[in-house]
């Protein structure tokens, strides 16, 4: 088996739609019994049949995320670097039919970057840009991170995706963790999504884990964006994806992310609303079906569902971040990606963790225990 293109051809999205709609109380009860839980399992935790169970798996997610990383959040910041794009999506405020100043930023620009984030008291680092190969390739991400790599322990990309060698050359220079949501499983749908740019080859973009696999990443991020399409489906393939990933890059760590759609300049009103109730229904489904995949949450979530959630399987938290190039020192009014919501600073959310018994980790903690 040469990467999960392969898997994801032997599974119809129609079918395995139905196959969670259709699970019951029953299917739930042996889910949340389960020593080991399955993919079966998993569909009926995100079922709809599983939504009277969620103070049952609340408290089942609890137990088993305090078992495996303890009272502990980790703490992280997005910089974004460029809002220059090739890409038209239709779900993104640097979407390159979106007529706005493009912005991506110097060596000088990145290190005044770097001072402000350091002020916030952060040690991991997630560089951010849009998919634009002629200004932010694998020479500028090199020169990024060999200038800041001397100030955090920690640095993960959100990128385009890229080749297995250009991988293997930024691990070389300090990069510890990639992140790439696949946006939606529904591949005609994607399509409609992803009309122009690179990113509108599907099967790259679905085999980009792999590649990241293949070269000894050392922590690989996962996600869709919730409201796309339905999230129950897109949520199973995303589990699928990564039981896929565990069993042959056993080596590589995971997390999983919740984006959910959120406002941007040009907007696109979500296809399927997630309420809160079934955002913490998913959060703890993932949980119970595997205790060592790192969840995280980001600022788009609100004050109140981030304090609420805190206890029930997230293991990572963004707080103060900015969404446009040089948001944080350089042009604070630059494009924003999108509007966040939880608008609390470092300082704020870290007291809102120890207040709730917890200890924020400035520190990626992998990263603390392999060097």
């Amino acid at each position: 088996m040469t990467s999960f293109a392969e898997v994801f051809e032997r599974h119809s999205w129609r079918e395995a739609s139905e196959s969670i709609y259709s699970k019951n109380a029953a299917d739930v009860e042996r889910a949340l019994a389960a020593a080991k839980p399955t993919l079966e399992d998993f569909k009926a935790l995100i079922s709809p049949a599983a939504a009277p169970y969620l103070e049952q798996m609340g408290q089942l997610s609890r137990r088993l995320t305090l078992k495996r990383f303890g009272k502990v959040i980790q703490m992280y910041v997005p910089m974004y670097l460029s809002n220059e794009c090739n890409n038209i999506c239709t779900y993104c405020g640097f979407s390159l039919d979106n007529k706005v100043r493009r912005k991506t930023l110097s060596a000088m620009e990145i290190m005044q970057e770097v001072a402000a984030i350091k002020k916030l008291g952060y040690d991991h680092v997630r560089l951010v840009t849009g998919e634009a190969n002629q200004t932010v390739h694998t020479e500028y991400f090199k020169k990024v991170l060999e200038l800041i790599k001397p100030h955090f322990a920690h640095i993960s990309m959100e990128v385009q995706p890229l080749d297995l060698d250009e991988y293997q050359e930024l691990a070389a220079h300090g990069l510890n963790t990639v992140l790439v949501y696949q946006e939606t499983y529904h591949q005609e749908d994607y399509k409609k999504h992803h009309p122009k740019g690179k990113k509108s080859n599907f099967n790259y973009r679905l085999e980009t884990p792999d590649r990241l696999g293949q070269a000894g990443i050392h922590k690989i991020g996962l996600g869709v964006l919730i409201g796309l399409e339905d999230w129950r489906t897109d949520s199973f393939f995303t589990a699928l994806h990564l039981s896929y990933l565990e069993k042959k890059y056993w080596q590589s760590k995971y997390s999983i992310s919740f984006p959910r759609l959120r406002p941007f300049s040009g907007g696109l009103e979500p296809k399927v609303a997630m309420t809160d109730r079934e955002l913490v229904q998913l959060i703890c489904a993932y949980r119970i079906f595997n205790e060592e995949v790192e969840l995280s949450i980001s600022t788009r979530e609100s004050e109140v569902f981030r304090n609420h959630v805190l206890k029930l399987g997230i293991t990572s938290m963004s707080a103060g971040s900015k969404t446009n190039p040089g948001g944080y020192a350089v042009e604070p009014e630059s494009l924003e990606q999108f509007e966040i919501s939880d608008e609390r600073s470092p300082q704020e959310i870290a007291r809102m963790i120890k207040e709730q018994g917890y200890e924020p980790v400035w520190k990626d903690w992998d990263n603390i225990l392999n060097s």
